[in-house]
This record gives C-alpha cells, structure tokens and sequence, in this order.
C-alpha cells in the first residue's frame, strides 16, 4: 500500500512540475485592449488612420474640456521614515549638562529649606570627613562614631537598592510593554519572508521556528513536506530581522539530535520523514541541509492571523493550505529553486 502511496504521489508530482511550466509561459497581447474597445469599431488597430473606425459619438461623450483630479493621497513611505535621533554629545559635553542640571536642583532644594517647605537633611558622614564633621565627638568615642558611621553607610546602601528595585518593572508590565513596542513596529509596516529549508527532521528545529515566532509576535505558517519545508512569517520590521538573523545565522542546520518524545506518545504520529532517525534507528545525516531565502519584501495587511504549521504529503496538499492565504506562488517558486 505505501508503494502504490508513493507512486501515485510520484507521479501527482510530475503532472504538477507540468502545470508549473505553464504557469510561467507568457500570453500573446490581445489584438485591441479593453480600454479601446469602446472607441474603435475594429477587432484590431489596424486602419486607424481612417476616421470611420472610430466611434465618433463615444469619442465625444467621454472627451470632454474638464480635467480630472485625483484625490491626493499622503505617500505610504512617510510612516516608515525612523524617528529623528538626538544629538550625539560628547563626554564632556554630557558632564557639563550634569554639572548644570545638578547644580539648578540643588540651588532649587537650598531655596525649600530657607523658605522652611523641607526640613535641612542631616549631614552625609562618610570615614573620610568623619573627624571634620563630627569634631570632639570623634576624639571622645571614635569606636562608637564609626560603628554609627557604618551603620548610616549601610542605610544609604540598602535605600539606593530598594529605589532600584521599586523602579524596575514587574513580569506583568515587561509583557505588556515588549507587546507595546511589537504593535508599534508593527504598525510602521509588515514586512515578509520566505524561507526554504531542506529538512526538519530534527524536532529542536521544528520548535526554535515556532516559537521565536511566537515570542515576537509573528504570524505565518510552516509547510512540512517530503521533498522541502517551506516557511512564510510576517510582522514588524525589528521582529522579521530579529526572525532573518535566526534562520541564517543562529540555527545550525547541519545539526540532529534524537527525537525527545517518548515512544508511545507523539512519535507515532511523526512521519518516517519527520523522524530524526532513519530505518536502522541511526540519526539521518543532515550535513547538506540548509535554509535559504526565497522572498523578502512589503506588504499591505497580514495574511494570517496567526502563527500556524502544517504537515502535508502531497504538492497539492501544500499549495491547498496557502490558497487560502493566496500565497501558493511561493510554493512554485520554492520548487523551482536548486
């Protein structure tokens, strides 16, 4: 039953690498465009010099002495434009700007206390100005002095962390401020990507694409097949050179490690090709696997809604599971790579 299985498929695919080559062949121009069949007579622009050809009476309807306006409409690219950066400083200059800043706060605190708005804060003894701020107390009890010393050193300390620790943001809030930031990206543009991968055989593979997708808030879907794996995301600018820096860069694709699910569980479900072990129960050799890029560019709207993989068998499957998206072009133009 699998030999006739694979057979079939076999030859399901030839008869789709036909249609492919007719996808690609140009059609002839039309003898008369669409735009001229209601101003000539003819099937064809041949004896147009003779005035009779024409539809006189449309010519007239439709040319006219008023002139059209379109609306104007606000380029698209305005909104991708960044956001202008600072003016870079020296450190120095950046010093300087402390200095000043620092010093307007303190002269501002000096007026509250002469005014009698704050109480005067008690005076910062440290080891080095401790004899010079404390005086005959020091030389009475240095051993009493200094242990109070520490002690207010310690206190300074301990408020410095708590400050910082009320500052720092909770689980909650990072999550809300990093999906913040991914709706803005979002919002300047959604770029897309295509990616071919040989083979996902390896199961750390399959989940490093779905859920870094998933962590920056991507959408796209991920078609396992036999012969290649095709995989479409789309989001933010940030987000899909983030996703591009994955998929060239950090994943070794050279690399299989043994399928973690326990026998009896999941791996029954798993294809023979989805396996990272082949029929002896040795790792599949993946020294030729690689990912390529297929397509980068713009779009107007997400196609998907969300982040999705699918396992198809047959070419027809694959293309039946982007139709939807209308992306099965990409497909083809995966398949025609080498």
């Amino acid at each position: 039953m699998k030999k006739r299985i694979a057979e079939s498929s076999r030859k399901i695919g030839i008869d789709e690498d036909l249609d492919t080559e007719k996808k690609y062949l140009i059609e002839e121009p039309p003898a008369i465009e669409w735009w001229d069949e209601g101003l000539v007579d003819a099937k064809n622009y041949d004896g147009l010099e003779d005035p009779k050809t024409l539809k006189l009476d449309t010519v007239d309807s439709i040319i006219t002495e008023y002139i059209q306006h379109p609306v104007l409409l606000e380029p698209p690219q305005e909104k991708n434009t960044p956001a202008p950066k600072p003016m870079f400083l020296t450190s120095k200059e950046q010093a300087k700007l402390r200095r000043q800043r620092r010093m307007a706060e303190l002269k501002e605190q000096q007026a509250k206390i002469r005014l009698g708005l704050e109480p005067a804060p008690p005076p910062k003894v440290k080891k080095g100005n401790l004899m010079r701020v404390l005086g005959e107390e020091a030389v009475k009890d240095p051993t009493a002095v200094e242990a109070r010393v520490n002690r207010e050193i310690a206190a300074r300390h301990q408020a410095h962390i708590e400050m910082n620790e009320e500052r720092k943001l909770t689980k909650e809030q990072r999550h809300e401020k990093l999906a913040l930031n991914q709706e803005k990206d979002s919002a300047k543009g959604i770029r897309m990507m295509v990616f071919k991968i040989d083979n996902l055989s390896n199961g750390s593979h399959r989940f490093k694409i779905s859920k870094n997708a998933e962590q920056m808030a991507l959408t796209g879907i991920c078609v396992m097949h036999p012969r290649f794996n095709l995989v479409i995301v789309e989001g933010g600018e940030h987000s899909i050179r983030q996703y591009r820096k994955l998929m060239l860069q950090r994943i070794d694709w050279t690399e299989n490690s043994p399928t973690r699910i326990k026998e009896g569980t999941k791996a029954e479900a798993l294809q023979d090709w989805l396996k990272a072990e082949d029929e002896k129960g040795e790792l599949k050799d993946m020294t030729l696997n690689k990912c390529t890029l297929v397509f980068e560019g713009e779009e107007k709207a997400r196609a998907f809604r969300k982040w999705g993989s699918k396992v198809c068998e047959t070419d027809s499957a694959a293309r039946e599971a982007l139709t939807r998206a209308k992306m099965e072009n990409f497909w083809t133009m995966a398949k025609s790579m080498h």
